[in-house]
């Protein structure tokens, strides 16, 4: 489904003058001077703190200015958000800044963040913006920006609003509109569900949906329904207080306890904007990306749409995936953390599958970003297609290796930046690959949307997973924290 822009709006009176940079402009600049705004997943971080509504209006502005160059008068741009109680806010401001910018904006309020990607690749809007923190808790925020491509901005885009931001930038000489267009995720649901229709029913599937009282609360559940399946939801309203607290994929305590109770076939498990989803299995399994991938990739594989059976992965999948999937006669490369970092590796391979572990997969041939709730019906659909049950696939794939993963918070930011500069925790790593050999691997780094140093040991037994992540781990929070 194709959405336009309304042809219907009045244009805008133009300014015969350049309006100076406002004392605020100035005073947002020289806070962002110093401050590497982009992470890994857009801006993220706590907010009144790292994140402000000032600041979100200065970015909104500064976007707007760049992505905006070549767009036309009332060219519109994508506006999502999630549940979090500062998402209002923020939005807000996002939308200030923009109109300021010269664009109109189109408000979807609360939808996943594909919604987002989506509208904006299959719309005639400049690019689009979600605010949310994806899996963080309740007090963070995040802000993630989309081409017009609907894919995430790439390094240099980013270094060039980051440079606007703490430059001086003239008003331009006209001012968007603010819309609230909630129906437009109607396209979106649309575009994700319909290609299935035909193929597959769920009748008879009984499923289990952790919502995280979060982005997907609306849409997903309306989504599974019209698909036919018997639809369990959990933590299924919008709620800015517990948004990713004890629940979603984050938690899948309570998820696997409803898929006991209730019987069900399968259990999916969203975060807090829904890029993202892991699945529980009726004996209560927890089936991780690594596993999504392995399935979907067999079956594509099976269509002849895996283009050279290459599938891309993460420096964190599983060995166990690994080697069963080049037993299945197929190829896995891994990239750095970040479903950008996958992105490129795919588009550099021309592969047609890559994701995380977890459970941020990405599928050119039915999206453009990473998607829980598509990867959600895609891997209902292999079950229901195959007339086999998730539990009985997952105990025919693979088998992984015990793999432990630790976080320490280190707030200090040059120290958890230039971590591999701690003489002591790199001794013990070399320790660690000695004492393990071709038996188990590790890896250490630095998240790029928490503060946080991340600690991954993954080894043929379990008691040398633990001895190693414990060492490690007590190094990280010597040294570093």
């Amino acid at each position: 489904m194709s959405v336009t822009s309304q042809s219907k709006r009045k244009s805008v009176t133009k300014s015969d003058r350049t309006i100076e940079p406002s004392k605020f402009a100035r005073k947002v600049a020289a806070v962002a001077k110093d401050v590497n705004l982009f992470g890994t997943d857009g801006i993220r971080g706590r907010v009144g703190q790292h994140l402000t509504p000032q600041l979100a209006l200065q970015v909104g502005f500064c976007a707007g200015l760049e992505l905006g160059q070549q767009a036309s008068a009332h060219q519109p741009f994508i506006l999502g958000q999630d549940s979090r109680n500062s998402s209002d806010m923020l939005a807000m401001a996002l939308s200030a800044g923009l109109t300021a910018a010269g664009l109109d904006v189109w408000h979807v309020g609360l939808c996943p963040t594909p919604t987002v990607a989506y509208l904006a690749h299959h719309t005639d809007a400049v690019g689009g913006v979600m605010v949310s923190a994806s899996h963080n808790p309740p007090e963070d925020n995040g802000i993630k920006f989309f081409q017009a491509n609907g894919t995430k901005l790439p390094p240099t885009l980013q270094a060039r609003i980051e440079h606007r931001i703490k430059s001086h930038n003239p008003q331009p000489e006209r001012w968007g509109h603010h819309y609230y267009r909630p129906e437009l995720t109607q396209a979106y649901t649309e575009a994700i569900q319909t290609p299935l229709q035909s193929q597959v029913t769920f009748q008879g599937l009984r499923v289990v949906l952790d919502l995280a009282w979060g982005a997907a609360t609306q849409l997903a559940p309306a989504v599974f329904t019209a698909m036919g399946a018997e639809v369990i939801c959990l933590h299924d309203q919008p709620d800015g207080d517990r948004i990713n607290v004890h629940c979603g994929s984050t938690h899948l305590e309570p998820l696997k306890a409803a898929v006991h109770l209730h019987n069900a076939d399968i259990g999916f498990a969203f975060d807090g904007d829904a890029d993202r989803v892991l699945a529980i299995d009726s004996q209560g399994r927890t089936v991780d990306g690594d596993y999504i991938l392995y399935l979907w990739g067999k079956a594509l594989q099976e269509r002849q749409q895996l283009p050279d059976n290459l599938i891309v992965a993460t420096v964190m999948s599983n060995l166990g995936f690994e080697l069963a999937w080049q037993q299945q006669g197929g190829t896995l490369i891994r990239a750095a953390v970040g479903d950008q970092n996958v992105h490129s590796e795919m588009l550099s391979h021309g592969s047609m599958l890559g994701g995380e572990q977890s459970g941020h997969i990405l599928c050119p041939h039915y999206g453009v970003s990473g998607d829980g709730l598509l990867t959600a019906l895609h891997l209902a659909t292999i079950v229901c297609q195959s007339q086999t049950p998730l539990s009985e696939l997952v105990s025919h794939s693979f088998q992984t290796y015990p793999q432990i993963l630790k976080n320490v918070r280190v707030e200090d930011r040059d120290r958890r930046k230039n971590w591999q500069d701690c003489q002591p925790l790199q001794t013990l790593m070399e320790q660690a690959n000695h004492a393990m050999g071709d038996q188990g691997r590790i890896l250490v780094r630095a998240s790029g949307t928490e503060p946080l140093i991340r600690v991954m040991v993954e080894a043929q037994h379990p008691e040398m997973a633990t001895q190693w992540t414990d060492r490690l781990v007590g190094a990280v929070a010597e040294h570093l924290a």
